[in-house]
């Protein structure tokens, strides 16, 4: 003992080799991706203590084996039921292809076979631009509820915004309305106060996987990305809108704080696609024990939609729980599907190969790939490791626009003239492989102008990135590129 006193420091690191020799042995037999496990391999023996730290709160995957025992709910013989109402044969897609789905095809049946994802056809859609806008109509909607409101969402705070939202769920409660949420309980920021008060109103309300000491566990993984509104099974909204001030535009506020976002309002049939990953994650968050069990109620979420605009919509969800990564592979399915133009925004761009690979290979080929990316963005390492792409990416033949007003975090793609996709994933690790994210593919040539016209006005906003001189920053700036993209993985 006399020993171990005097040799703290000594003692301390052969522990920290004994655990990190475990989780090593850990890592290589769970099989994950080579560059995520050699990334973590790599901070376990190079940083002592440090290293351990950051496995535990990147690399660790102990969580996903407790997601599966407990969400063991795909099966679910509710949501097969109405997936099974919902679904449209490979013939009758096939019949499709010829009138709008063209090449896209593919990616319908990509998702039908990997998590029983309906292409539904009847559905009208609005395009919602920042937060100002989002919450305007959202709260237009819960105003009109009559049966419930079903919310989901990363970050729920109890600031300007979210209170008004609250005072709107809790208006809703007082007149007979099912009022359930979940929020995650890293991203949001929600007082006791604000919790009892929708307690005392009637309002459920769960968060997702819950964890001690929030404020220090920002990147924790298996996170619930999503945002989700869905009222009365026939209104839905998903997008890249969370609950807090930082997402609406107000008069005389400080330009550099302008939020550029946007958001989706769906009603139609593609809200009982929404409505059933919402029910995964509600069952979830209850252990499986939702007290309305009653197939009458859950009857109430599917209603009979008589919808005559005609705008064909595929949910598109993933998450650790899922067996493909049904997002990124549908993006994946969209560029190769490309004939003359794909154009992304995303606040984060880290993509994986098989991305990186694709719009590369796309631009060579002649299409006119454009990415937008907010110049200064709320991570600085995300930010390095996106910039250590640009290089490449340009001599390829993509054009790379810095969005300049303030934050973009949009999340949308626009492919050629007739398809697009707006929702929660971003261009990266995180949201390909560990976060629960959400995205509307939308077949239909008006929302994709709609976009592409957006696209066209933030352009006014944005720097296009020259080659040349991308090629003369400083070795400093080269190498915190280089640092930051080694340990991508992670973030």
């Amino acid at each position: 003992m006399d020993w171990l006193g005097a040799n703290w420091f000594l003692t301390a690191l052969i522990v920290n080799y004994m655990v990190a020799l475990s989780a090593a042995f850990f890592l290589i037999r769970n099989n994950q991706n080579p560059r995520k496990t050699s990334t973590s391999l790599l901070f376990l023996i190079a940083f002592p203590f440090v290293g351990l730290a950051i496995y535990y709160f990147f690399g660790l995957e102990y969580r996903k084996s407790k997601i599966f025992k407990r969400k063991d709910l795909n099966s679910h013989a509710l949501i097969n039921k109405w997936n099974e109402r919902l679904f449209i044969d490979d013939q009758q897609l096939e019949d499709y292809e010829s009138s709008f789905l063209e090449d896209r095809v593919k990616m319908v049946k990509l998702l039908g076979h990997n998590q029983k994802s309906p292409l539904t056809l009847r559905n009208d859609l609005e395009v919602l631009y920042n937060g100002e806008n989002t919450f305007k109509a959202i709260f237009k909607a819960l105003k009109q509820a009559t049966d419930h409101i079903h919310l989901e969402y990363f970050i729920f705070n109890d600031d300007e915004i979210g209170n008004e939202f609250i005072n709107h769920l809790i208006d809703a409660s007082n007149r007979g309305v099912s009022v359930k949420l979940i929020y995650d309980s890293v991203g949001s920021d929600l007082s006791r106060a604000a919790k009892q008060k929708m307690t005392d109103a009637g309002i459920e309300h769960h968060a997702f996987m819950p964890v001690l000491f929030s404020r220090f566990t920002r990147k924790a993984n298996y996170r619930d990305h999503r945002k989700i509104v869905i009222v009365d099974g026939h209104i839905g909204f998903v997008g890249g809108v969370n609950v807090s001030d930082d997402y609406v535009n107000r008069p005389g506020q400080d330009p550099l704080k302008y939020w550029r976002d946007t958001h989706l309002r769906i009603e139609g049939h593609a809200v009982k696609s929404l409505q059933a990953q919402w029910l995964l994650n509600w069952f979830f968050v209850c252990d499986g024990n939702d007290h309305e069990a009653d197939d009458n109620i859950y009857d109430a979420y599917f209603p009979e939609i008589d919808e005559k605009e005609n705008k064909p919509v595929q949910i598109a969800a993933s998450g650790p729980d899922t067996d493909w990564a049904n997002i990124m592979e549908a993006i994946f399915t969209g560029i190769n599907s490309a004939d003359k133009r794909i154009r992304i925004t995303t606040p984060y761009f880290i993509p994986n190969q098989a991305i990186l690979i694709a719009l590369k290979s796309a631009a060579r080929s002649g299409i006119d790939v454009e990415i937008m990316l907010p110049r200064i963005g709320d991570s600085w390492a995300a930010r390095y490791a996106s910039r250590s792409y640009f290089e490449e990416m340009m001599e390829s033949g993509i054009k790379i626009y810095w969005y300049c007003k303030g934050m973009l975090h949009a999340k949308t793609m626009v492919v050629d003239n007739n398809f697009a996709t707006i929702g929660t994933c971003n261009m990266d690790y995180r949201s390909f492989d560990i976060n629960f994210e959400i995205n509307a593919l939308i077949f239909d040539e008006e929302t994709t102008s709609n976009l592409s016209d957006r696209f066209d006005l933030d352009i006014e906003d944005c720097q296009l990135l020259d080659l040349n001189e991308w090629r003369e920053r400083s070795k400093t700036y080269k190498f915190k590129e280089s640092f930051c993209r080694l340990w991508a993985p992670l973030l």
